[in-house]
C-alpha cells in the first residue's frame, strides 16, 4: 500500500497494520481503511498532519488524545476515506495483557486485539508478528467472564411481555437489541472470539466465522429484527434457551442455573 510508504519515513512509527473489513476481505462500497499506526513516542499534530498534506488528503476529522489514542479521518485525492488509530506500542502492550493476562472483557481493548489478530501489517513486520504471537491464545478465563458477563440479560427483558401487550416498540427494540447483543458476546466468548466491533457491527459475517452456535442463527436473528414482532419474542425465547444450553455443554463446570431461572422469569400480571 503506497499510503503506508508516506507514514514510514517517520522513524517513531514502528509499525502499521491494516485493520477493519478490508484486512478481514469483509468489505463492500460503503467501506473505508483502517490503519493502525503504533508509535514509540507521542506524535505531535504536525506528525500527524504531514502523511495527509503529502497526499493532498482531505480532512474530516481530527482528534486530540482522548481515550489513550490520537484519531484522524481523511479523503485520498481518490476520494478514499482512511481512518487512522494512533497508539503507543506500550499501551498496545498494556491492552493484551489486560485482556489475555488479566482476562478482561473491555470491548475496545478486545477490539484492538482482534485487530492484531486478523490485521495484515504494512509495516513493522517483526513488532507486529510478535503481538500477533500474544494474541493468539485465548484464555479460557477469558472465555468465562465473557460468557458469565452476558448471560444476565437485563432487568428489563422481565418486562417483554408486557411491553408487547402495550405496543411500547421503542423500548421493546431496545431490550430486544441489548439481548441479541448479549447473546453474540456470550457466543464469541464461547468460541474463543474476541470482540471485533463494541455494537457487533458486521453481524453476518462474525455468525458465518463461529462454529458453535444456534442452528440457523443468522436468518433466526434477522428474521427477529424485521418479522413479526409477537413471533420475534417467542423466537428469542427460544433462542436464549439454545444459548444456555451451548454454555452448559462446552462449559459444564460453570454454574448458570441462576441465570436461566432469572431469563426466564416474566413480570406478573396484575388482574385487579
Amino acid at each position: 500500500m503506497e499510503l503506508a510508504k508516506t507514514y514510514q519515513q517517520n522513524e517513531k512509527i514502528k509499525g502499521i497494520l491494516l485493520a477493519g473489513s478490508v484486512s478481514r476481505g469483509w468489505q463492500d462500497q460503503h467501506s473505508d481503511i483502517e490503519l493502525h499506526i503504533l508509535w514509540s513516542e507521542p506524535p505531535s499534530d504536525l506528525e500527524r498532519l504531514s502523511p495527509i498534506e503529502k497526499v493532498n488528503g482531505k480532512i474530516l476529522g481530527f482528534f486530540p488524545y482522548e481515550d489513550e489514542e490520537w484519531s484522524e479521518t481523511y479523503l485520498t485525492i481518490e476520494n478514499i476515506k482512511i481512518e487512522v488509530s494512533n497508539f503507543l506500542t506500550e499501551t498496545i502492550d498494556r491492552y493484551i495483557d489486560d485482556v489475555v493476562k488479566m482476562y478482561e472483557i473491555d470491548y475496545d481493548k478486545q477490539c484492538i486485539l482482534a485487530s492484531i489478530h486478523f490485521g495484515y501489517s504494512l509495516s513493522g513486520e517483526r513488532l507486529i508478528s510478535i503481538l500477533k504471537n500474544k494474541v493468539q491464545f485465548y484464555p479460557d478465563k477469558l472465555a468465562e467472564n465473557m460468557i458469565l458477563s452476558h448471560l444476565d440479560l437485563g432487568s428489563r427483558w422481565i418486562n417483554r411481555r408486557a411491553l408487547l401487550d402495550r405496543s411500547d416498540w421503542l423500548m421493546l427494540y431496545e431490550v430486544i437489541c441489548s439481548v441479541q447483543q448479549k447473546l453474540m458476546a456470550t457466543l464469541l466468548g464461547l468460541n474463543k472470539l474476541y470482540v471485533h466491533h463494541p455494537a457487533f457491527k458486521w453481524m453476518h459475517h462474525t455468525i458465518y466465522s463461529i462454529d458453535i452456535k444456534p442452528k440457523n442463527l443468522d436468518k433466526r436473528l434477522t428474521n427477529i429484527l424485521v418479522g413479526d414482532v409477537n413471533e420475534s419474542i417467542t423466537e428469542l425465547e427460544m433462542l436464549v434457551e439454545e444459548v444456555q444450553s451451548l454454555v452448559k455443554l462446552y462449559f459444564p463446570h460453570i454454574e448458570i442455573d441462576e441465570y436461566v431461572q432469572r431469563a426466564n422469569f416474566l413480570r406478573p400480571e396484575n388482574r385487579q
